[in-house]
């Protein structure tokens, strides 16, 4: 199952929010940074449960009590950046305007720059019409780039991602393997020189890299982890960063195993995160999903990669989507929207906002 990438939708939304000027030099960190200390750090994706400025600011404000960070992964605007880092633009004007946001709810952020479609890992997103849809396409390559380094300019981000489960593109095109990992080198690079400090990553999709569930048909047995993929960014992953959604695997959360994530601390001595991830409180066919399995998923995340090793965590949706708002403002196909109805119940609060147990789990893990 593909993750899910929402925060495109609230873009315009942020932008009519926030009657502020924004600052003409390197966008201001928070003065006390949820980063700063040696602890995991929580967060969300900026996924509001319906479109509406309503919802929106309520939700800024809802994820500033219960989490550290918001994780930015927006659509890269290929033709605002094709030919130059330096610029302005409504979609720069936009993403310093959701950064507002966060900043007024006392939220701190991460980053992720991401190239395809979070609804379906096989296509661009966005990609302006006449791209040919691969990385080794040098306009692809250098809007990619100074994308990334105005990310870096502009809001100094302590942890930076440069693309979200890779291995899913990687297992659907593996003639173009070489050249994202390529890019990913070259840019790596290039942040560095400008960010030393700056902590950066690619993320990798855990069941897919263990090949169960949906991705069961890479020709290895479940359970065989495809170190391969991982280690084919290093050196350069300052931490090592997953996604997980065991429902596309396990019916229930009680059956994820006690060694599920354990793997990852042998593998390597590296830092550890979580970049999203959750259970579903209602089955969607031909999925499980129930309120006890979501606390399940928070425990076995915590009991077994927890701890001074995990230096951030996001689970995918503080509340639930409402289906219907989001199919009747999104321009997205139907296959897309019946992605997205897998992951409407992630939430740890209802639409309406009543709080699920999972958010006394989260809150108690959060506030040890």
């Amino acid at each position: 199952m593909r993750r899910v990438i929402l925060s495109v939708i609230v873009l315009s939304l942020a932008t009519l929010a926030c009657g502020e000027s924004v600052p003409a030099t390197p966008f201001p960190t928070p003065e006390v940074s949820a980063f700063e200390n040696s602890e995991t750090s929580y967060g969300f994706f900026p996924s509001p449960p319906e479109i509406s400025m309503e919802s929106v600011l309520q939700h800024y404000e809802n994820m500033g009590k219960y989490g550290d960070f918001v994780l930015y992964q927006h659509s890269i605007p290929w033709k605002d950046f094709v030919e130059s880092v330096d610029g302005e633009s409504q979609n720069r004007t936009d993403i310093r305007n959701q950064m507002i946001l966060a900043r007024e709810n006392g939220l701190d952020s991460i980053f992720v720059v991401d190239a395809l479609n979070g609804l379906n890992r096989r296509e661009f997103m966005d990609l302006p019409w006449g791209w040919d849809a691969n990385f080794g396409n040098s306009d692809v390559r250098a809007a990619f780039k100074n994308y990334t380094l105005w990310v870096v300019r502009e809001f100094q981000p302590r942890y930076l991602g440069l693309g979200s489960e890779v291995n899913t593109y990687l297992d659907a095109y593996p003639d173009d393997a070489k050249n994202y990992i390529s890019l990913y080198h070259e840019v790596y690079a290039l942040v560095k020189a400008e960010a030393p400090e700056t902590q950066v990553f690619a993320t990798f999709q855990w069941e897919d890299l263990n090949n169960l569930g949906p991705f069961s048909a890479e020709g290895r047995k479940a359970y065989e982890t495809n170190w391969e993929q991982v280690e084919a960014f290093e050196p350069n992953l300052d931490i090592w960063v997953i996604s997980s959604y065991p429902f596309i695997e396990f019916n229930s959360g009680a059956e994820i195993p006690d060694d599920f994530y354990t793997s990852l601390l042998s593998q390597t001595s590296k830092p550890l995160a979580v970049a999203e991830g959750g259970f579903p409180s209602i089955g969607k066919a031909p999925f499980q999903g129930d309120e006890q399995s979501q606390v399940d998923y928070l425990n076995a995340v915590n009991e077994q990669i927890g701890g001074e090793r995990l230096v951030f965590w996001v689970y995918l949706l503080l509340t639930d989507l409402s289906l219907d708002s989001y199919a009747k403002e999104m321009c997205i196909n139907h296959s897309d929207i019946e992605t997205l109805s897998m992951f409407t119940s992630l939430g740890l609060v209802e639409v309406d906002g009543s709080p699920k147990p999972a958010l006394a789990v989260w809150d108690e893990i959060r506030n040890r």
